[in-house]
């Protein structure tokens, strides 16, 4: 017998991630992550599948082990616990830690091994270990989400010697190292950095390369190509001409492109102009992987109507993978000797399990083989309620791709969840979804949850993309209500049972919906954008998003926001937080809570303590099961369909609650 999942699942959910396949291609080293309800800690193991078949088999015991990587040779894997580099062999035994590096504000990151087994370097902080002595920035830019206040550090590269030890920075200077790669005869390695005095005024960076042989370190890297536009280098060319990289000519809002730039300077060139598409490099809330060779084709992760799609660049040109396209890609690592890669493959029952694909020489389609199947094994009875795709076409003409969450066999006429995603230039996709539960609990009592891949959104092409650029609200709102109108035009839903959620950017379109409608019945915003003015001085990212995103000046950014048209919100509001968000800082939630109470709308605040702007993904498995459980809660409650499941929770005079 099974059951629907519920926000309790999330502790005993187990999802596989960052695959490594070995260079002879049998074998796969990825990390489980998990939860320990004890401790109240996301966990991180690393295991290891035989792409042959047979029980993967845990390499380490945690609690939080990342990034395996494996030696040249197949020998070694290295992996990062407790923010230091720890090798362990292959064959198995005990690992042993390369690095004893100063652990703050992370630690080493991103480790990669040089082509000749001898080498792996690493990101790390630098600079600015007193974390008593006052903060003193003159840049933009000096904290960061996740990992707070940086002050004077920076993160550079470093480099150890795999036999001595011995650890060795090799860049120092007023900018952050990222995507460091080495060259394939192991004497340089190129990084991506924005380099310069007005660097932190600009979206824009550069690609450099920095000799590892050189006579001092720390050595002077050499800019490759423009530092006007974007840029992440991904692979050295084979030859040591030219590197791999994903970015854009320019540093405005657009999709990413896949593009070779020659180490002898110039501009980039375009790889595949001819695909309106993101390539999708990977990133903590945005699925994708990092660009590789595979012989003379490229392989590469690229967003289609939502949707992570695997493509290949060959003979100049480019195709999806159409075997593929039932699946989400997130991760891809390659072993062109063995003609597969290995990647994390989801689709519409799975959130994702280790996959190898394989590809014969000549052949255009690929062969997908699942390998593991740790959400089953992890929550046996459980039965996921499936989506159908659904096109609206909204006033103007344009088509609006959602999907519809939904019990086939629930009644028409029953209660509708708007949920509005993030970015504003992320998706939602055609697949299982592991982080937003509270779907699968409220479609298990009867409710549709519309979700829309409104303008602005990835995966439609460029124009889509850039489409709610300069008008946040304005330009996207009709995009929310006609559909929501359509379906209660149609009887499948209750048009005085509608709520609407959303995070972040869906934060701020849950708030500014609730003042420019009333079909809204109830209001559950995560994460939210109140105040644009303000956001613009105080997020991490607020200089793109002031500049870039929405433009104008201050009386543009005062236009759009939702606290100048707070005064015709009427919805019970439940406002929920990260208390450490960094993106979105909590005095946007604040000054929200603050403008509802006052004028004596219905409202709560909900703040988890050191939760970042990203705690709905990797925070303490306690808060992501509160958020889960609070938003169906909320919404449930205000259209009574059930009892107040709120009661009994801790409250204080002002309607603020701590988890």
């Amino acid at each position: 017998m099974t059951r629907s999942l519920s926000p309790e699942d999330l502790y005993d959910l187990r999802l596989p991630a960052d695959p490594q396949l070995s260079p002879d291609g049998e074998r796969v080293a990825y990390v489980l992550s998990g939860a320990d309800r004890a401790g109240d800690r996301t966990t991180g193991e690393v295991w290891e599948v035989r792409v042959t078949g047979g029980a993967p088999r845990r390499l380490t015991n945690g609690p939080a082990d990342a990034a395996p990587r494996w030696s040249p040779d197949g020998g070694t894997l290295v992996f990062l616990r407790d923010g230091q580099l720890h090798a362990l062999p292959a064959a198995g035994g005990e690992p042993t830690r390369l690095t004893d590096t100063a652990a703050r504000l992370g630690g080493a990151r991103s480790p990669v091994w040089s082509p000749d087994g001898t080498r792996i370097a690493f990101v790390g902080p630098a600079g600015g270990s007193d974390d008593s002595a006052p903060i003193v920035v003159d840049r933009l830019r000096h904290k960061i989400d996740g990992v707070g206040r940086i002050g004077a550090a920076w993160f550079q590269l470093f480099v150890v010697d795999v036999a001595t030890g011995e650890v060795m920075q090799v860049t120092d200077g007023d900018f952050h190292v990222a995507f460091p790669v080495w060259s394939p005869d192991s004497a340089c390695l190129a990084f991506a950095a924005a380099v310069g005095e007005r660097a932190d005024l600009s979206t824009a960076n550069g690609v450099y390369v920095v000799d590892v042989a050189a006579a001092q370190w720390p050595a002077e890297p050499r800019l490759v190509g423009s530092a006007t536009g974007i840029a992440m280098p991904c692979a050295w060319y084979a030859d040591g001409s030219a590197l791999l990289t994903v970015g854009r000519g320019t540093a405005d809002i657009g999709i990413l492109r896949l593009m070779r730039q020659p180490l002898s300077g110039g501009p980039a060139e375009e790889l595949c102009a001819d695909l309106d598409r993101n390539v999708m490099y990977g990133m903590p809330g945005y699925p994708g992987g990092v660009p590789q060779f595979a012989g003379d084709d490229v392989l590469f992760v690229g967003r289609d109507r939502g949707a992570s799609r695997l493509y290949r660049r060959r003979d100049g040109g480019v195709e999806q993978v159409t075997e593929a396209a039932a699946y989400g890609i997130s991760g891809l690592s390659v072993a062109p000797a063995a003609g597969r890669a290995a990647a994390v493959v989801a689709d519409r029952t799975r959130f994702g399990e280790i996959a190898v694909i394989e590809w014969a020489t000549g052949r255009t389609a690929v062969e997908v083989t699942v390998l593991t199947h740790h959400q089953a094994q992890s929550l046996p009875d459980v039965e996921l309620i499936g989506f159908t795709e659904r096109d609206f076409t909204i006033s103007d003409g344009t088509l609006m791709h959602g999907l519809l969450i939904r019990d086939p066999d629930a009644p028409r006429g029953g209660p509708l969840l708007l949920d509005v995603h993030g970015g504003p230039h992320n998706a939602w996709a055609p697949l299982a979804d592991s982080i937003h539960v509270y779907h699968q609990a409220l479609a298990s009592e009867g409710w549709t949850i519309l979700a829309l891949n409104v303008r602005g959104s990835d995966g439609y092409g460029e124009a889509f993309y850039q489409a709610v650029v300069g008008g946040w609200g304005e330009h996207d709102e009709k995009d929310f209500l006609e559909p929501v109108a359509a379906l209660v035009a149609e009887g499948l839903v209750d048009g005085d049972r509608i709520a609407l959620t959303g995070y972040s950017y869906g934060g701020y379109m849950s708030c500014w919906l609730s003042a420019r409608t009333g079909i809204f019945r109830a209001v559950a915003a995560g994460g939210v954008v109140t105040d644009l003015l303000s956001l613009s001085g105080t997020s991490d990212e607020g200089e793109a998003l002031g500049t870039l995103e929405v433009g104008g000046g201050r009386d543009r950014l005062v236009q759009l926001s939702p606290l100048t048209h707070v005064d015709a919100v009427r919805v019970p509001t439940l406002i929920l937080h990260g208390e450490a968000d960094d993106t979105c800082p909590v005095g946007q939630a604040e000054q929200w809570f603050h403008a509802l109470r006052s004028r004596g709308v219905r409202t709560q605040l909900v703040l988890y303590p050191g939760g970042s702007h990203l705690f709905v993904l990797n925070g303490r498995p306690s808060h992501r099961v509160d958020y889960n459980q609070r938003v169906a809660d909320w919404v449930t409650r205000h259209l009574g369909e059930h009892p107040d499941h709120l009661a009994g929770r801790t409250e204080n005079g002002t309607g603020a609650v701590r988890p």
